[in-house]
């Protein structure tokens, strides 16, 4: 699943004495009782409108080549060792600036709208180290994108996948089998399925670093994995290339990066300098873990030479026929995580406030527990927004279903507020029951803290005319408030100033006189009022302005008498 390096190799002794010692020392590491690292289920169920990973075949790159290269070892070569093993030191923790923004910013991209998944960015590099070497070291633009492509070999079935040309050499250059593409190494139809705009330039491109780290994170949080447990990033993992080989490689690298790791500058980053294909073995061209037959029974009806060629000697019969057997029932089906449910409960959730077309600060966060107050894991909750309200979860969903994690907590993805004000619910349910629970959340009006007029000219007309324009500029906490509603209103003079029914005038959509209007300044806090018309006897009167958030601002319009000459 890496790019194509111009030569296959296979593992040399020193590689394999490197992998059994690195295996052993994770298998080591795990807890009691916990899954083996290296063994996975599949079945994978993805979400909503998008293909199983498990299901793909030869995974994301169609079973291309992959780097083979183990992290280096803790511990100094042994006397005896083989001169091959890699070389220890820092620079091989180092990945490249680029390539480290990219996983770092996928996994805060990810905890935003799947949070249960936990993806840590660790795995991404795990993976983008075993498959094209961080980028090749990095050697990736400014804006994140290869300069030069990486390409697996052709996926014409010699030695690999047979997969024929789906994007017409769109992306590989291929019109005729598709190839692995990108740091990540995604095959045309699988990125078609999974592409993502990483660095929100507006395309979804495979060789960009951002963009093949998002895809390859939502991959990998297909369904309703929890990748804080071992068995899900396990399964995670195979769904990207479904080899044991493959998967200890990965975990080896995920172990290494979790210890630590440290930035350096793009172009930089070590090589890979072992094997870029997989070991296939005899009769199996299509790569992938190997299975242990199964031993052929022995002929036991056949007597050995020397011994006696006579039949044995039948059992005789049973004096008493065999008694039947009671009824076999078949067992009941354990009930499911959801159905273990018996509360959800609030765990941290606060105020749910925002302003008008603003992400919400706080996130509804609940703990799933069964009947004794377990936590409980894996159970599928549903997050809706309910009431008269446009507030929308990231990506413009009203509705999100999430798993529970090891710890029985799950929280929605971001709210982002509409334009409508007011208060609406956030309803919590566990599928398939009727335990659930609200929040109320409240979306504020866009609000300006100051307002002025930009132009300094004295608005003077004479009867009958129209002033010159006025335009006004909001502001709130020194940053233009766009969106927020202004109130305009000709006001009478004194310390309880009521509205004017002399003097200036606008006119409405209906072309109405009015001396009072409803307004919303731009989205860089200017605005320009409607044409006033000079009316009323001559004089100074005042037209207020009055913010969303109490602001305001008054500005004399002055009315001059009409002259003869003006009237001729």
């Amino acid at each position: 699943m890496a790019a194509q390096f111009g030569r296959r190799l296979y593992r040399g002794a020193a590689t394999t004495a490197v992998a059994a010692v690195a295996v052993a020392a994770l298998s080591a590491s795990q807890a009691p009782g916990a899954p083996s690292p290296f063994n996975a289920a599949d079945g994978e169920q993805p979400a909503a409108g998008s293909s199983t990973p498990a299901d793909q075949g030869g995974g994301v790159s169609g079973d291309s080549p992959y780097y083979t290269d183990l992290p280096p070892l803790n511990t100094p070569e042994k006397p005896g060792s083989s001169a091959d093993l890699p070389v220890t030191g820092p620079a091989e923790a180092g990945i490249p600036a680029s390539v480290l923004a990219a996983y770092k910013r996928a996994e805060r991209t990810i905890a935003g709208t799947d949070a249960a998944c936990r993806l840590p960015w660790q795995l991404l590099a795990a993976i983008g180290k075993v498959e094209s070497g961080q980028a090749r070291g990095g050697r990736v633009d400014a804006q994140g994108t290869t300069l030069s492509p990486i390409l697996g070999p052709a996926l014409d079935g010699n030695g690999f996948a047979l997969i024929k040309d789906t994007d017409n050499g769109a992306y590989d250059g291929d019109r005729t089998h598709d190839r692995a593409v990108g740091p990540m190494q995604f095959i045309p139809s699988t990125w078609a399925t999974w592409g993502q705009d990483g660095n929100g330039d507006g395309r979804k491109d495979p060789n960009n670093v951002y963009d093949a780290a998002l895809a390859a994170g939502r991959y990998l949080c297909a369904g309703d994995r929890d990748l804080s447990t071992a068995t899900d990033l396990d399964r995670a993992v195979l769904s990207y290339n479904h080899s044991d080989v493959y998967l200890r490689t990965v975990r080896s690298w995920f172990t290494y990066y979790n210890r630590g790791t440290h930035e350096v500058p793009d172009g930089t980053g070590v090589l890979p300098t072992g094997p870029t294909s997989r070991d296939r073995g005899p009769g199996r061209p299509s790569g992938g873990p190997s299975r242990t037959p199964s031993p052929t029974p022995s002929p036991s009806s056949t007597p050995k030479p020397g011994t006696s060629g006579k039949p044995a000697k039948p059992s005789e019969p049973s004096p008493e026929p065999s008694k039947p057997k009671p009824p076999t029932h078949s067992p009941t089906p354990a009930p499911s995580p959801s159905q273990q449910v018996a509360a959800l409960q609030n765990d941290g959730t606060g105020t749910l406030t925002a302003t008008a077309g603003e992400e919400f600060a706080g996130r509804v966060k609940v703990r799933a527990r069964d009947g004794v107050g377990k936590a409980v894991a894996k159970a599928k909750v549903t997050f809706t927004v309910v009431g008269d309200t446009d507030t929308t979860f990231g990506g413009g969903f009203t509705s999100v279903t999430l798993a529970t994690g090891a710890d029985g907590t799950v929280s929605s993805p971001v709210l982002r507020a509409g334009e409508k004000t007011g208060d609406f619910t956030v309803r919590a349910a566990v599928d398939g029951t009727s335990v659930a629970t609200t929040f109320k959340a409240t979306v504020t009006a866009r609000q300006a803290d100051a307002i002025a007029r930009t132009g300094t000219t004295e608005l003077t007309a004479v009867a009958g005319e129209t002033f010159d324009d006025i335009t006004v500029a909001a502001t709130y906490k020194g940053k233009a408030a766009g969106r927020v509603a202004v109130t305009a209103t000709m006001i009478t003079s004194g310390d309880d100033p009521a509205v004017n029914d002399k003097g200036p005038y606008c006119t409405n959509d209906a072309g109405d006189p009015v001396r009072t209007i409803e307004l919303t300044t731009a989205a860089d806090g200017s605005l320009k009022l409607p044409k006033f018309y000079a009316d009323g006897p001559a004089g100074t009167y005042k037209l207020r302005l009055t913010t969303e958030g109490g602001a305001t601002v008054t500005i004399d319009l002055t009315v001059e008498e009409r002259t003869a000459t003006a009237a001729s």
